[in-house]
């Protein structure tokens, strides 16, 4: 007689070393024992060991593993440092010697299926679609996507608020099968919606627009005083006039807001080649920036093989003035300027706003210097300036979904002077003055001796 049973397996996390005992019983002579692993739903056997009773011999099959499989005792076999790709079932298959012949061999199997973790490796939050434009007459909609990858099983993921639970409606994609997952208090499927407009609120933010329909000017849109203490080492530098940190679009959004918002929930799982699944979280609420502005979210991811969540955060923010660093210091005409948003003007040199503010530059009272009447960016770059840029003023707008601030610069052009007299014999305003002296002495007749000494300077 021969019987083979395997003790079964708890489920082991990435990195253990994993013991797999065979354990039988017969009355006939060993012939061998061999260790399978089982892929593509049992259609292909991979031989892993072989222990050769009759040479009392034992082999490893797997030589891309470098051998990784030890013989603890003939049928018992141990894994160290186990992968994702050691997942499945395994198969013990013990041959013996008949009785009866001496020479045929009886076979009899078990198995057991080995499974095996891994915890997520790495969580991030970001916003979609951002960078976006404020918007002060229409509600929008604010969506957070919480990623956890290297994960098996798929972690469950979830949303807090400030530390606390968000409690959430859980919705479908219409192109992803909604897997289940995530947040306490899940109500009832129904479809996202945005919040509805007050009339009232909105004729009246209309009646704000200018004859072209686009937003008038605020009174809060003009430069206004700086309350920020100058910080030592914070002083302008020699080519530029800094203006402080002016608010443009900080008054709040002219529409009801509820100070209880719906926020809605879904979750997508995306299997992965290395057997592990990524999951993408979702969170979608209609920002009210008078509430959501310096709230704190956070992700929060649970999985089997972690002994506690791992967590990443973000905190909302509008834009505080975006801080203006010009190079080089001393542009000279011809030179190639460049105008670079360094952080902002309120908060650490490094601080980050989030969601990602949209840069927009504009030059005050014309275009700049290649026609174009804005640009986008976080640097406007000025090729070859000519002298006529001296002085002008430069505008960095920095807008998220929660706020605008604008921050201008004034560009000052170094060697103008040196430019002028070694392309021309006089400046331009000597010229036009000239010529101002010509015209009069001609309209007053004075006999042309005047006229002809000045022909003769010019």
């Amino acid at each position: 007689y021969l019987t083979v049973t395997i003790e079964p397996l708890l489920p082991v996390v990435v990195g253990e070393t994993v013991t797999l005992k065979c354990n039988f019983k017969t009355d006939g002579r060993l012939r061998e024992i061999v260790w399978y692993r089982v892929t593509d739903g049992g259609t292909i056997k991979q031989k892993i060991f072989t222990y050769d009773a009759m040479f009392n011999t034992n082999y490893s099959h797997m030589e891309d593993y470098r051998r990784r499989e030890d013989l603890v005792y003939q049928s018992t076999v141990r894994l160290p440092e186990v992968r994702i790709s050691d997942n499945g079932p395994y198969e013990c298959h013990v041959g013996i010697y008949d009785r009866a012949t001496r020479e045929k061999v009886v076979l009899a199997s078990g198995n057991v299926l080995l499974t095996v973790m891994s915890p997520p490796n790495n969580i991030s939050v970001v916003a979609e679609n951002t960078p976006a434009p404020f918007s002060r007459y229409q509600a929008q909609n604010l969506t957070l996507v919480c990623t956890a990858k290297g994960g098996k099983p798929a972690p469950s993921v979830y949303f807090k608020r400030d530390g606390e639970l968000i409690e959430v409606i859980s919705y479908v994609s219409p192109t992803v099968g909604y897997e289940g997952g995530g947040s306490a208090g899940v109500r009832g499927a129904r479809p996202l919606i945005s919040r509805d407009l007050d009339d009232t609120k909105l004729r009246k933010s209309l009646s704000l627009l200018g004859p072209d329909g686009r937003p008038g000017r605020l009174n809060t849109e003009s430069p206004g005083r700086s309350y920020m203490a100058k910080q030592p080492g914070q002083e302008p530098s020699p080519a530029t006039e800094t203006i402080p940190e002016t608010v443009v679009s900080r008054e709040f959004p002219r529409w009801v807001q509820s100070t209880d918002p719906l926020y809605y929930f879904s979750n997508t799982h995306i299997p992965q080649s290395d057997g592990s699944v990524l999951v993408q979280a979702k969170l979608t609420w209609t920002l009210n920036p008078q509430l959501d502005n310096d709230a704190l979210f956070s992700c929060e991811v649970t999985h089997p093989a972690l002994s506690m969540p791992m967590q990443t955060e973000v905190i909302l923010a509008a834009p505080k003035g975006p801080k203006l660093v010009i190079s080089p210091t001393r542009a000279k005409v011809g030179d190639t300027v460049r105008i670079t948003v360094q952080g902002f003007q309120v908060g650490s040199p490094v601080n980050e706003v989030f969601p990602e503010p949209l840069f927009t530059w504009t030059r005050v009272g014309g275009r700049l210097l290649d026609g174009s009447t804005e640009r986008d960016g976080k640097e406007l770059v000025l090729e070859r300036v000519p002298a006529e840029l001296n002085g002008s003023m430069y505008r960095c707008t920095a807008q998220n979904p929660l706020g605008s601030t604008d921050t201008h610069t004034r560009l000052i052009v170094f060697g103008i002077l040196a430019f002028v007299s070694t392309n021309m014999k006089f400046a331009p305003c000597v010229i036009i003055r000239l010529v101002q002296i010509i015209l009069v002495l001609l309209s007053l007749n004075t006999g042309g001796t005047e006229g002809r000494i000045v022909i003769k300077i010019l």
